[in-house]
């Protein structure tokens, strides 16, 4: 098995949704199927620890996660699509790289400087109240995931860029202590990727609650998108498609064609019902069959098991051998 061109990550915390499809899935759907590259696509269930702590929960969004990138298309077979937890070699390495780590770097990770900063903000007495290892050394375990496959390049958010230049930091910190083992991953932003509003106007996130499941029944996801908030603009006027919820998302899923047609009704004053309407029907028409297929995988898990299982081996044709490289370059072998 070869190094990693494209490496990425899907945290096991929730149910897919519109805005997890057009920023993450479609876009590794797409370079899955490209024969020329080796690329890499996990289920991080190891860092949802970090933040849940419902069992139940995280197998469940396992499965959605899984399912859900496997109806709409990932060629499982061209590259390798696994759980992070199947690959026991993450963990030791991460170990071996938390050993090199400064903690002056994991001090400047923004996920731990702003949980401090929340405390502060309370008077807590502790700064570091309720901050776990785990999330402290959270981009150390991203660092490995990355860095066990020696991935060349890594497609992330902006808000993801530092975890990557840590994960650069390491490698090298590695290399200049031990021997060059580690490719610097490059970091990769698409800065063309869309980013959905969810159902008030904010960023789609579970965070905020505001999303829309990729997956829901149909009444369920019609009703969600007729909660879309609008302004209060009637028929017949003109509306602007700039800062638009529902514009926003129909050209996520459109056309350039399409979305043109779309921009024109706009200037024309599309009533809001109506454009709520045409959005489900646009998008519920796309993800007819791959819902089908979605929903066939949630209740036969054992096929996705079986998928996750042939990935993982594909994963550690690669992860034992170069695992064993590093820890006889750091002293960990047999005394013969």
């Amino acid at each position: 098995m070869k190094n990693a061109d494209f490496l990425t990550g899907i945290t096991t915390s929730g149910t897919p949704h519109l805005g997890n499809y057009v920023g993450a899935i479609r876009p590794a759907v797409e370079s899955s199927k490209n024969p020329d590259l080796t690329s890499y696509y996990f289920l991080a269930d190891y860092h949802s620890l970090i933040k849940n702590h419902d069992p139940r929960l995280r197998k469940q969004s396992a499965l959605e996660i899984a399912a859900a990138w496997i109806a709409l298309g990932l060629d499982y077979d061209n590259c390798v699509f696994y759980r992070q937890s199947d690959i026991p070699e993450i963990p030791e390495l991460t170990w071996i790289l938390t050993s090199l780590t400064a903690k002056g770097l994991m001090n400047r990770a923004h996920a731990y400087k702003a949980s401090v900063a929340d405390n502060e903000q309370t008077q807590q007495k502790d700064p570091d109240k309720g901050i776990t290892m785990g999330l402290f050394s959270y981009p150390v375990l991203m660092a490995a995931d990355i860095l066990m496959f020696n991935a060349r390049k890594v497609p992330v958010g902006r808000d993801q860029v530092q975890h990557l230049e840590m994960t650069r930091d390491i490698a090298a910190r590695f290399n200049h202590i031990y021997k060059k083992l580690f490719i610097l991953p490059k970091v990769v932003v698409d800065e063309t990727s869309c980013v959905l509003s969810g159902l008030d106007g904010r960023k789609m996130s579970k965070s905020y609650n505001n999303f829309i499941p990729l997956f829901d029944t149909q009444k369920r996801f019609r009703k969600l998108i007729m909660k879309i908030k609008t302004n209060s603009l009637g028929p017949d006027e003109p509306k602007d498609t700039e800062n638009c919820t529902l514009f926003s998302i129909y050209k996520a899923f459109a056309t350039q064609s399409e979305t043109d047609i779309m921009a024109r009704r706009f200037k024309e004053g599309i009533a809001w019902g109506t454009m709520k309407q045409e959005l489900f029907e646009h998008i519920n028409e796309l993800l007819k069959a791959p819902r089908t297929e979605y929903d066939k995988l949630i209740k036969n898990p054992g096929d996705i098991d079986e998928i996750l299982r042939k990935g993982a081996l594909k994963a550690r044709e690669f992860s034992v051998p170069f695992l064993d490289k590093i820890r006889k370059t750091i002293g960990i072998q047999s005394l013969g």
